[in-house]
């Protein structure tokens, strides 16, 4: 019978992955079906974007005409156009926050400075001290779920992963409030990475209404409680953090569809990339407002936008050489960081962090004075150089005004006319580093030494930084790793070749795509990102070929940094790719010896009570007998549903006699919204349903709620075919069941084909008019040779 052999079976192919040969005792005592265990002991929890269409579903959607499915299709665009107005306008308030903060640093200091070195010292560290002080206090006592960059959970969201707490509108404020105190304090991280994930918010809460819990809540924006639409708002926020922080709007699409997402289909595209063109229209508008001087600090060192135009026009064939170096040396630099980064956030978070909030503190005070320390007492042991011949075609001021923005640092010299190059890319903020390293026109700028120092110092200081407790992005820290050896093998070049064409700006902007290629693993959207940044095409071959060769390189060692950093997480992602070892394994496999979990269509309240305290199982096969004794699978019943019903009690009856659907007479007691997990909290837990005696005694209808059309494969199936199947459709539970004994019909590509008809206006399949058409002629064949019709029943 068709419920023994569902013995076993499984109830979720989320246990496909943790079945493997390498992890055979953590399948069996170490995780739980739908429930995975993270390193810290909490738990992450699959999500469901597959559409129940049970009864309740069904009855919905037929009240529902074409003027609702408009209504939706408006509200859809409505909410992207939301979610880039408010993206942009996060973006542009945590960059002017930024930009100020560190223009009053850095005035206030050169004016100290220039009486006492030491002094301005003393208010260089803790002014940068006082600003990373409010960031770890936000993110430690405030929203813990804030810090890091965000990316790997939201990554693992989109892949099917539920990470509490990292879309809640506390997780929304601390996530800027502490970018700005960590990127303003001067801390080896960007704030690119979290406004990724601050779109991810923004884009959550406007799918779930707004937050019920601080009453910013509006009924009119609750119209989506799917999780599969609430994913697509979530991609679309992805994607404008990334327009938002690079200004780069093409890129953010490629970014959330390359890196982030797991599923994708044409009409999200459309949306996406109208959400990113609206968060280029905000910026762009706020930076044009802001440059009339109303932004306080706030000017053409703002927004993360590297202008080399005016760099190398061509290159030879000679220099392709180099530039292939360029990308061996980002992969190999990528794949240590990605190691070292790695071994010391998974010491961090088993042991240092272990100890309480009062550690944390103190961690990231330690790092914010020792990163003060270093970039501020560095560029004192370096012997100013004198100014270079002044070109006014060029624009660039030798030495530059203190606190002012541009090339040529002025620090700790005897002479006017000289400049500190360590302090021109240490003394100062990333953005205006990156801009001084990427300039052109400014050849010799920077001596071998000094790039070598700052690239030890900050490689180091980027590592060690990179997952205490602040929001900590890695695409501005990598951007300065890789311009400073770029730059290096530039100057390299031009002393090799001698040519007056070579630009040691184009370098150093080569060795920025080869170590984010080498650590990120990204290629199109990172190449594409580059392009935007730039603002200059002729450079898309060589950004191609060294983050072709940089990702190879990277790739023969370990995984990309995101993937890494989800695995130490606990979150278990389900790669691009099924593993070498699922092709000879099957899906009965994958089930082991567990037995399944199943319920009858009516089922005793007491029943439903004992197994859900018996197991953490989120998916339960529902069974029913008919006639002929047979037992049949009617569908799948989620733990969420119960949990549910035996709180509302609104269905139970004291009959243990199912109900008659047939007819459309049973009524719906039930809003799907009801069924739908909050992303506020985790839901309704089974501590909080307190039956009666009576109600124990009661029992249950579960056909109108169960899922009548779960996904099915055979016990035979090979199961990297199950785990692209699974992959691919973002599903949570998958039956395995025997060899089916009988085929009923069969569907082509023409059988999902619709016509409408123009006269009568009626829909019906295109394969049904041409069987009709083959039917009349067989009718009339049969009644000419007396003969009857063939396989009248197979769709082909």
């Amino acid at each position: 019978m068709l419920s023994n052999h569902l013995q076993n079976g499984m109830e979720t192919a989320k246990l496909l992955w943790s079945r493997l040969p390498t992890s055979d005792a953590e399948g069996e005592d170490g995780v739980r079906i739908g429930h995975y265990k993270k390193t810290d002991g909490g738990t992450v929890e699959s999500l469901d974007y597959e559409v129940i269409e049970n009864y309740a579903y069904r009855e919905e959607q037929a009240l529902r005409g074409k003027l609702y499915m408009y209504y939706s299709v408006c509200v859809k665009w409505f909410f992207a156009l939301l979610i880039g107005i408010g993206t942009g306008f996060a973006a542009v308030f945590i960059n002017i926050s930024v930009e100020n903060f560190a223009g009053w640093k850095y005035s206030l200091t050169f004016n100290i400075i220039q009486k006492s070195y030491f002094a301005g010292c003393i208010i260089y560290i803790l002014f940068n001290l006082a600003l990373v002080l409010s960031s770890v206090y936000i993110i430690t006592h405030f929203a813990p779920a804030a810090a890091g960059s965000g990316i790997p959970e939201i990554k693992g969201y989109l892949n099917g992963i539920d990470t509490h707490g990292i879309l809640l509108f506390r997780t929304l404020v601390g996530k800027i409030f502490g970018s700005i105190g960590s990127v303003g304090g001067g801390l080896a991280l960007g704030k690119e990475g979290p406004l990724v994930h601050t779109g991810a918010c923004i884009a959550s809460l406007l799918g779930q209404g707004g937050s019920t819990k601080y009453h910013l809540s509006s009924r009119w924006l609750q119209v989506f409680n799917s999780e599969r639409d609430r994913r697509d708002l979530v991609t679309c926020g992805c994607a404008a953090g990334v327009a938002a922080a690079f200004r780069a709007p093409v890129g953010g699409v490629l970014f959330a569809l390359e890196e982030v997402t797991s599923w994708w289909r044409s009409q999200l595209m459309w949306r996406v990339f109208f959400t990113s063109a609206i968060v280029a229209v905000v910026v762009r508008t706020a930076m044009g407002w802001c440059k009339s001087g109303k932004c306080g600090h706030f000017g053409s060192g703002g927004f993360i936008i590297w202008d080399v135009s005016d760099g190398q026009e061509d290159y030879s064939f000679m220099e392709l050489l180099p530039m292939a170096v360029i990308g061996v040396i980002g992969g190999l630099l990528g794949a240590l960081f990605n190691q070292l980064t790695l071994y010391i956030t998974n010491w961090r978070r088993n042991y240092l962090h272990k100890k309480g909030n009062h550690v944390k503190i103190i961690e990231v005070c330690l790092i914010s004075v020792i990163t003060s320390i270093i970039s501020f007492g560095l560029p004192l042991f370096r012997k100013c150089t004198p100014c270079p011949e002044s070109d006014l075609n060029s624009g660039i001021e030798c030495p530059r005004a203190p606190g002012m923005y541009g090339n040529y640092v002025n620090f700790y010299c005897s002479s006017k006319m000289e400049y500190n190059d360590l302090a021109t890319i240490f003394f100062n903020t990333q953005d205006d580093a990156i801009r001084n390293l990427f300039s052109a026109k400014t050849i010799h700028e920077f001596s071998a030494q000094s790039l070598l120092t700052f690239l030890v110092m900050f490689y180091a200081l980027a590592v060690v930084t990179f997952g205490t407790a602040v929001p900590a992005g890695q695409f501005v820290p990598g951007i300065m790793i890789g311009s400073t050896y770029g730059r290096l093998v530039g100057m390299f070049v031009v002393s090799f070749y001698k040519r007056l064409n070579i630009e040691e700006g184009t370098y150093a902007l080569l060795g920025a795509a080869s170590f984010l290629g080498g650590s990120m693993r990204m290629t199109v959207s990172l190449c594409v990102i580059m392009v935007e940044i730039t603002n200059n095409l002729k450079l898309l071959p060589l950004i191609m070929l060294v983050l072709l060769i940089s990702k190879a390189v990277g790739d023969a060692f370990n995984e990309g940094f995101y993937e890494e950093q989800a695995r130490i997480r606990g979150i278990p992602l389900l790669e691009s790719r099924p593993k070498y070892q699922m092709r000879s394994m099957t899906a009965k496999d994958a089930c082991g010896n567990q037995k399944v979990v199943y319920f009858p269509r009516v089922v005793k309240v007491s029943d439903i009570v004992s197994i859900l305290r018996s197991n953490m199982h989120n998916g339960f096969p529902v069974i029913d007998h008919t006639r002929n004794g047979e037992t049949l699978v009617i569908g799948l019943m989620l733990r969420s549903h119960l949990l549910v019903l035996l709180q509302s009690k609104v269905d139970f009856q004291h009959s243990p006699l199912p109900c008659d659907l047939r007819g459309g007479s049973l009524p719906i007691r039930h809003n799907l919204s009801e069924f739908v997990k909050p992303v506020s909290s985790k839901g309704i837990s089974l501590e909080d349903i307190h039956p009666s005696r009576d109600d124990l005694e009661m029992y249950i209808d579960l056909a109108p709620f169960v899922n009548p059309s779960p996904y099915i494969v055979p016990e035979d199936m090979s199961l990297s075919k199950v785990y692209n199947l699974f992959r691919q459709l973002g599903l949570r539970h998958i039956f395995v069941v025997p060899r089916a004994s009988r085929v009923i019909g069969m569907i082509t590509r023409k059988d999902l084909l619709i016509e409408e008809h123009e006269h009568s206006g009626a829909v019906e399949l295109q394969s049904t008019s041409v069987r009709g058409q083959k039917h009349d002629k067989r009718i009339r064949k049969r009644n000419t040779d007396g003969e009857q019709p063939l396989l009248d029943g197979l769709l082909v």
